[in-house]
């Protein structure tokens, strides 16, 4: 039998292990994965502590001047002077990433230029928006897409699958403000069916959710396309042929849990890019999420809303792919999360 593969068939068991040896055996898995999740911390902290630092860095070398934007064309240089003392923009760069530091550490990244208001306070009022269609669009991408994949691959190399890969390279090529535009055309505006734009009720959130779903559905479809021929060409699935083992069971049971893994690893890293990549989809839905919050924040050169959107984001994305690491075991008992062990 392949390596790394789950057995089919019932095997014989083995004399009972002893109590004490799976109690120690225990305990040092329970270790292992404490000081995996430890150190994944620790990068994930780092990691999150140099994005905010590029980010501060190159926002300040983005053209543009915050206090020009806020005083307007109409401004006399006093006055944008006096805008930028007020701001803290008068002072050298050491000195305000010095001051942004700490405010990191009380989580408070200043006040929004643009809303006079914390601008942590006002990420975390946007985020449930975000969160919402993101959570939706990915629930949506998991039932449609692991079916088709499966069906993809059992008829692979056939007409029907030639015409569902149509399907999907044509939704990974269409880009989402298109399909965004020509979802409100026909199911707005010539089929008066569901908002437009907005959030005022929850069939608001049918078109954009369909919309970041499409392209996701088309990339993790292919993926266990993909993953499932491969396991229906290995050892263990001739073998369990062989046996009797149906095929509705090799299917669901054993081959797709084979190809779990990856295809959990895309889903994690699709959520995670999906938190900062709705943006272009918010604005065209007027979604009162994140994204289109960064977007009147890079207009306006709101530095503290900047790093506050990118503070939160990173965070969700980084505890995702925590999440994700730590759901290997569940479907796969080999897999360990510790020192010395795979």
């Amino acid at each position: 039998m392949t390596a790394g593969m789950i057995a089919p068939a019932d095997e014989p068991t083995s004399a009972p292990a002893d109590p004490a040896t799976g109690s120690a055996k225990t305990k040092s898995r329970s270790a292992g994965t404490a000081r995996y999740v430890v150190k994944r911390l620790g990068q994930s902290a780092l990691a999150i502590f140099l994005t905010l630092t590029t980010v501060f860095v190159l926002v300040r070398m983005a053209p543009g001047d915050p206090a020009y934007a806020m005083a307007g064309p109409l401004a006399s240089s006093e006055d944008i002077e006096r805008i930028r003392q007020s701001m803290g923009l008068d002072q050298s760069i050491v000195t305000q990433y010095w001051k942004y530091l700490q405010g990191l550490l009380q989580l408070d990244l200043g006040t929004s230029y643009s809303f006079q208001a914390p601008a942590f306070d006002v990420v975390l009022d946007r985020m449930p928006y975000t969160l919402t269609l993101t959570v939706a669009s990915i629930g949506l991408t998991t039932l449609l897409a692991i079916p088709l994949g499966v069906w993809m691959a059992r008829r692979a190399d056939t007409r029907r699958e030639l015409g569902a890969n149509v399907l999907t390279i044509a939704g990974q090529s269409m880009p989402d403000f298109w399909t965004g535009l020509m979802l409100i055309t026909l199911f707005a505006v010539v089929l008066p069916i569901f908002p437009a734009a907005g959030f005022a009720t929850w069939s608001s959130l049918v078109l954009p959710m369909v919309t970041v779903a499409i392209l996701q559905i088309a990339l993790i479809s292919r993926m266990v396309r993909r993953e499932m021929v491969g396991a229906f060409s290995s050892q263990y699935a001739t073998v369990a042929r062989a046996r009797g083992v149906s095929e509705r069971k090799l299917v669901w049971r054993y081959a797709l849990r084979n190809s779990s893994i990856p295809v959990l690893t895309a889903l994690g890293t699709r959520f995670a890019s999906m938190l900062n990549g709705v943006v272009v989809v918010e604005v065209v839905f007027a979604w009162p999420g994140v994204g289109s919050l960064v977007v009147r924040a890079l207009e306006t050169r709101d530095y503290p809303l900047i790093q506050a959107t990118v503070l939160v984001t990173a965070v969700l994305a980084v505890l995702v792919q925590l999440l994700v690491d730590l759901c290997y075991p569940l479907l796969d008992p080999r897999v360990r999360l510790g020192k010395g062990t795979s």
